[in-house]
C-alpha cells in the first residue's frame, strides 16, 4: 500500500511524495532518526520548545522550514530522502507537513 506526504509552504506551494512499502521498510527508524538529526544540525535548526526537548514533529517542521520551498523544487534526491525518512518516523498514510502554519496533520 502506498502512503502520501505532503509538504506545503506557505506560498500556497505543495510537493507530494508517493512512498512504497519497500521503500519505507528499507529505511530502519534509527537510520531516519539520525537523518533527521544530521539535517537538523546542518542547518543550525533552533528548539522550539524553551526547555530545549525537540519533539519528532519539531525536527520534521524545522528542516523543511529551513531547508525551505527551494530546497524541495531543486533538489528532488533531498526531498525524497526527507519525504521517506519522514513517512518512516510518522509511520501513517497520509502526512501532510504544513510549514506555513508550523503544523503536522494526518
Amino acid at each position: 500500500m502506498a502512503r502520501t506526504l505532503t509538504v506545503v509552504f506557505g506560498s500556497g506551494k505543495e510537493f507530494e511524495f508517493t512512498l512504497g512499502d519497500s521503500e519505507l521498510s528499507a529505511v530502519t527508524e534509527d537510520a531516519a532518526w539520525r537523518w533527521f538529526d544530521r539535517e537538523y544540525a546542518e542547518l543550525d535548526c533552533q528548539a522550539s520548545s524553551p526547555v530545549g526537548k525537540v519533539l519528532v514533529i519539531d525536527k520534521i517542521l524545522n528542516v523543511a522550514k529551513f531547508s525551505g520551498e527551494g530546497r524541495f523544487a531543486g533538489n528532488a534526491e533531498w526531498a525524497q530522502d526527507f519525504a521517506r525518512h519522514a513517512g518512516r518516523l510518522l509511520d501513517r498514510d497520509k502526512v501532510r507537513v504544513d510549514v506555513g502554519n508550523a503544523a503536522i496533520g494526518f
